[in-house]
């Protein structure tokens, strides 16, 4: 890093006019980045920072949009370019890796080809040249088969493999300055230690400059060189790496470094940003290691809610005209779970952990092996005994706003269920029951006649865990429902499910590729791997001694809390 100033921004105001209504969500934020320097900007969703972003690269809808204050690229002042201008500064001089590489590729061109069309737009270079610069990009960012990753679609990638076609894309004409908003939000933690690995040697090898945005100050503090935290719009620290995680200054900024679950201690309660602020957090209740044996004694003491013996589920591709290949998802898997137990099960993506769960629930049928809940095989029920086990064993997803109909009230779409079960004489009985249940969920009943899209992240899930209890199941699959949240949030809806579990006994089957949030929910713990179960038992004594070298692999992915 030196000390030139690449980017500079002075008192950035930044209002959104709608309806004759003024709402400023950047109040005068003013910082620098220096070449060769990488700036983290963290905090919650709604603080600004992806504002922020889209101020430096005019990428903010004019119409409606008042932008105040200044910021100068290199001397040049952005906020006065006309859009031709800008064109020639986007992409070329700086560029950005979105957060969501599904929505932000073209589902309708293969990869190879969207990261030619850059090319052909900054450069005078021959198609054949192209082709071959691109290629060389795929070998920069460590793409497998960079041959086959150019004529595949973006649906035929893995999560990190689209990302590092992003960042491929973004680094194509050796920008100054590298925007990255959120590039490693909802993926493995092993896929996205190497995509922060990535970011750092491209940024040493092309002497750029990054912008690195995240809601997660540990990854933060892996990568940068200075850290800003904002909150709602305004600046709360702004120095060093070492200082903010040394001596943070502000209570929102020990917030946020302690919102991720501890591995060394388990809390009863996870500290939330709210706590802090309240001035709250001082005494949290830890679970001793006496209490933790004397609750699995009682736990284990009764025959088993679910038992999966050998079970297997295969799909099959055709490989030529007369053969198929057979690709095992999940392979001879056998385990009990109990009631009033959480079940951690972790793994990197595509290793099987949710076509184990639709397996478990039905949506899949196995090939081999038995289910038995409650005593009874339920792999060959008729569809009046799966509609039945509905009731039983129910789902939360891990998008809810996918989940949920945009068409239906909130109110509506928990009721359903409810009606389609038949389990209230009539819908006043109905309404009562999903009142309550909002308020439960610490929503109001104002919320009932609300929309899915007028509500955040946060709130979205705990409609969709509302939804999941109303029919008074004893067994929840938790399918990575918090992997998309940010961790502040994250952190109310892991309380919220233990508060749940304690007030109406259910068990649950949480999977997560994140080992720390399943490490904290768990009584006990299966890593999965390739389709098997690669290491299960205790969740403690597993994350103090992993006897394998995945699970190995899995915890030291996990990017630092700098509070323990």
């Amino acid at each position: 890093m030196d000390n030139t100033t690449l980017l500079s921004v002075q008192n950035l105001c930044v209002s959104f006019l709608t309806e004759g209504n003024k709402n400023q969500v950047l109040h005068n934020i003013s910082f620098d980045i220096h070449k060769n320097e990488i700036l983290g900007m963290v905090g919650e969703s709604g603080s600004g920072k992806s504002v922020a972003s889209l101020s430096i690269l005019g990428l903010l809808p004019k119409k409606n949009t008042k932008i105040t204050g200044a910021i100068n690229y290199n001397d040049t002042s952005l906020t006065t370019l006309t859009d031709k201008e800008y064109r020639s500064i986007r992409g070329n001089e700086i560029a950005m890796i979105f957060q969501e590489p599904m929505s932000s590729l073209n589902p309708s061109m293969r990869c190879g080809k969207q990261v030619a069309e850059i090319l052909k737009q900054h450069t005078t270079l021959s198609k054949n040249d192209i082709r071959n610069e691109v290629l060389s990009l795929f070998e920069k960012v460590q793409l497998p088969d960079t041959t086959r990753a150019y004529t595949s679609y973006p649906h035929q990638l893995s999560g990190g493999q689209k990302q590092r076609i992003m960042i491929a894309m973004a680094i194509a004409c050796k920008p100054k300055l590298l925007i990255a908003d959120e590039p490693t939000t909802a993926l493995d933690v092993t896929v996205q230690k190497e995509i922060i690995g990535l970011l750092k040697t491209l940024q040493r090898d092309y002497k750029m400059s990054i912008l690195f945005i995240s809601h997660d100050l540990s990854l933060v503090s892996e990568i940068a060189d200075q850290v800003l935290v904002l909150y709602k719009g305004n600046i709360e620290e702004y120095g060093t790496t070492d200082a903010i995680f040394s001596a943070p200054k502000k209570e929102y900024t020990k917030a946020l470094i302690n919102a991720r679950p501890p591995m060394n201690i388990r809390y009863k309660k996870l500290p939330t940003i709210s706590d802090f602020l309240e001035g709250e957090d001082q005494e949290r209740q830890v679970i001793s290691i006496e209490e933790r044996k004397q609750k699995h004694q009682n736990l284990y003491s009764n025959p088993p809610l679910l038992e999966v013996i050998n079970v297997e589920k295969s799909y099959f591709s055709k490989a030529g005209f007369f053969n198929k290949k057979e690709f095992k998802a999940v392979d001879d898997v056998s385990f009990k779970l109990y009631e009033g137990e959480t079940l951690g099960l972790v793994g990197e993506s595509g290793c099987g952990k949710s076509t184990l769960g639709n397996t478990i629930l039905q949506l899949d049928k196995a090939n081999k092996g038995q289910i038995i809940y409650k005593g009874q095989d339920i792999t060959n029920l008729s569809a009046t005994g799966i509609r039945n086990l509905r009731k039983e064993i129910q789902l939360i997803f891990q998008d809810p706003f996918a989940s949920l109909n945009p068409r239906l009230t909130v109110g509506k779409a928990i009721m359903e269920p409810m009606k389609a079960h038949g389990l209230y004489p009539n819908d006043t009985e109905c309404k009562q029951k999903v009142l309550a249940l909002l308020r439960r969920v610490s929503l109001t009943e104002a919320h009932f006649d609300r929309y899915p899209h007028e509500f955040s992240g946060g709130q979205r899930q705990r409609i969709g865990i509302a939804r999941t209890i109303a029919l008074q199941p004893k067994l929840i699959v938790c399918d990575e429902s918090v992997s998309a949240l940010d961790i502040s949030v994250q952190a109310q809806v892991l309380n919220l499910l233990n508060e749940l579990k304690e007030k109406f006994g259910f068990t649950y089957i949480f999977i997560s590729h994140d080992l720390a949030v399943v490490k904290y929910m768990s009584d006990q713990l299966l890593v999965m791997n390739a389709g098997k179960i690669e290491e299960k038992g205790d969740a403690d004594a597993i994350y103090d001694d992993p006897q394998k070298e995945y699970t190995k692999k899995l915890i030291s992915a996990i990017p630092k809390n700098t509070a323990e």
